[in-house]
């Protein structure tokens, strides 16, 4: 028997922005393909989380970020932080209580499965190709990776960002939403 899942009861546009956000940012300065970005913007808002941060907001006019965020950026908060500002803006938020983690490959990870996040989170996502400067990534907190068994040794920023934010929520379920 299929099981069911909660449905979201008809919330009004005028209602909508008043409603609580997760406490998670997505840091996607270093993610650079403008439909990663729109994949990002679209699965942050499906989760209702505090802000993506891009590079540019330009990328936002793109028509390849127009086509995968369908109207999330409407909702979704976005915000910028250029690639060189990303060390001082990640210790803003640090000195401001959030946790700086790290999704990326590498053997002194923890596994996602094993992770706790805490409440507030920031993931800093890496370059689709080379992944997080080593200069980024040693003012992390903490680094972690979604194991994976097969033959491909990685899997897409947005896939892999998506998994990472339904872990967040599942852990941090919303209530006053529905």
């Amino acid at each position: 028997m299929p099981m069911s899942l909660p449905h979201r009861t008809s919330i009004g546009r005028d209602r909508y922005a008043q409603l609580p956000r997760q406490d998670l940012i997505i840091c996607a300065s270093l993610v650079q393909n403008p439909a990663n970005l729109g994949g990002l913007c679209r699965t942050a808002e499906a989760f209702r989380l505090g802000s993506v941060v891009v590079a540019d907001l330009a990328l936002t006019q793109h028509p390849m970020f127009r086509n995968l965020v369908a109207s999330a950026h409407h909702w979704q908060p976005l915000d910028a932080c250029t690639v060189a500002a990303l060390p001082a803006w990640i210790t803003a938020q640090q000195q401001a209580g959030y946790c700086a983690i790290a999704l990326e490959l590498r053997a002194d990870v923890v596994p996602l499965s094993e992770f706790r996040y805490p409440q507030k989170s920031l993931l800093v996502l890496g370059r689709e190709l080379t992944g997080i400067p080593v200069e980024v990534s040693r003012l992390c907190d903490a680094a972690i990776a979604i194991p994976q068994f097969g033959m491909v040794e990685s899997l897409n920023v947005q896939t892999a960002a998506a998994i990472a934010m339904y872990e967040y929520g599942r852990q941090y379920p919303l209530s006053g939403v529905e």
